[in-house]
């Protein structure tokens, strides 16, 4: 006679459960020990010094007063000025004649009585002198007074475009053409400017001053040059247009730069790309870079509603390589080749400035699941479960 089978329970199913949780726990923990990420790895300290974010600067807080040219002299005739050469050959009021001349294309003024007299890049003291040498030189005045005076002097108009508070084109005086009148007019920077500018003179840049100094033209000496936004291509050679970096121009303070009839200034926009947020946080996603302000990492997991376990500690950061483009790169795959990692601690950060690192547009910061983070996540999801399949022994029921 075969003995009867014994009957399940619901004590050894809930007895076998647990086991099999336990079990599965195991198992995913070992595969989770596996896991690594390959490419290059660095942490804070360790970090190349070609790949630590620069530093941020806002153009808000630059004192453009010091790109006010002192070299450019107002009182150096050019084309298209208008004065007044006042001729005094006696004591009389009679023997003196007020004379309005304007300097031609070619460099020479029409004199009524006189003739043709080349003024054009002299100060007013030499063309006073030229005047009068050419008055005894043809017979006209023994020993005149001459005198001249500035009536109308010629005005560049300038283009100022890009990131300012109003684009046009303005009429400058000559003697008041430069880089700081310019922005100047257009009532300066726009809250998205960056801190380049490109500058564009018609022809050869013989009448561009760009101050002793080499670190004022960015591109030739870029240190310290933070290269964030886009960049302008502008028609024409490259001798003709010069990049500035406001900075750089502003802290050596050693002058300004003077603009030609005709110029354009263009002030490039920063817009930054957009910071990635992925992982252990309560809010993942997509989360704009702030554009005159630097963020780092605790701001980065602030943004993103914090971290979703409390036992998280572990990030990466997965910074594109420089000269990588960002839309080559997919944020949830990156491509080791175009991409390095920083491995970070948020317990280092919390506790450490340096460990705290500045982040830059385009980053991705992955809060990473760890064996103990997902012990707890494990060990919360089955406590929910057994606390509703375990009945309350001795609970009265009403």
């Amino acid at each position: 006679m075969r003995a009867a089978a014994m009957p399940s329970t619901p004590g050894r199913r809930r007895i076998a459960m647990p086991f099999r949780i336990f079990c599965g726990f195991l198992l995913a923990l070992s595969s989770l020990g596996c896991a690594t990420i390959r490419g290059e790895k660095y942490t804070f300290q360790s970090l190349p010094s070609q790949y630590v974010a620069g530093v941020r600067e806002n153009p808000q807080t630059i004192d453009l007063t010091r790109l006010a040219s002192a070299s450019r002299k107002s009182d150096v005739l050019d084309r298209g000025d208008v004065v007044e050469v006042t001729i005094a050959a006696g004591l009389s009021e009679k023997d003196t004649v007020k004379l309005p001349v304007r300097i031609e294309e070619d460099g020479t003024a029409n004199i009524p009585q006189i003739g043709r007299v080349a003024l054009a890049g002299l100060k007013m003291e030499a063309a006073e002198a030229a005047i009068v040498y050419e008055c005894v030189e043809r017979g006209l005045y023994r020993n005149p007074n001459v005198t001249m005076t500035m009536k109308s002097q010629r005005t560049n108009r300038i283009m100022v475009a890009g990131a300012v508070k109003k684009p046009s084109v303005y009429n400058l005086p000559r003697g008041q053409s430069d880089l700081l009148s310019a922005l100047s007019s257009a009532e300066g920077l726009d809250d998205a400017a960056g801190t380049q500018v490109v500058i564009r003179n018609p022809g050869v840049n013989a009448g561009l001053n760009s101050g002793s100094g080499s670190s004022k033209v960015a591109g030739k000496n870029r240190d310290g040059v933070d290269q964030v936004g886009h960049s302008v291509e502008l028609t024409g050679s490259s001798s003709d247009t010069i990049k500035v970096d406001l900075v750089s121009a502003t802290k050596n303070g050693t002058g300004g730069y003077e603009l030609e009839d005709g110029a354009v200034v263009y002030v490039e926009k920063r817009d930054p790309e957009p910071l990635h947020v992925l992982g252990l946080v309560n809010k993942s996603g997509r989360y704009e870079f702030p554009i005159a302000e630097e963020l780092r990492l605790l701001d980065a997991i602030a943004l993103a509603g914090g971290v979703s376990s409390l036992a998280a500690n572990k990030v990466f950061v997965i910074r594109r390589k420089p000269g990588t483009e960002l839309e080559s790169i997919d944020v949830k795959k990156p491509d080791r080749v175009k991409t390095y990692i920083i491995q970070l601690s948020l317990a280092n950060a919390k506790q450490k400035a340096e460990a705290n690192i500045r982040l830059e547009p385009g980053d991705v910061v992955s809060v990473e699941q760890t064996p103990l983070t997902f012990m707890l996540d494990l060990f919360k999801r089955v406590g929910m479960n057994l606390g509703g399949s375990i009945p309350l022994v001795g609970t009265p029921i009403f």
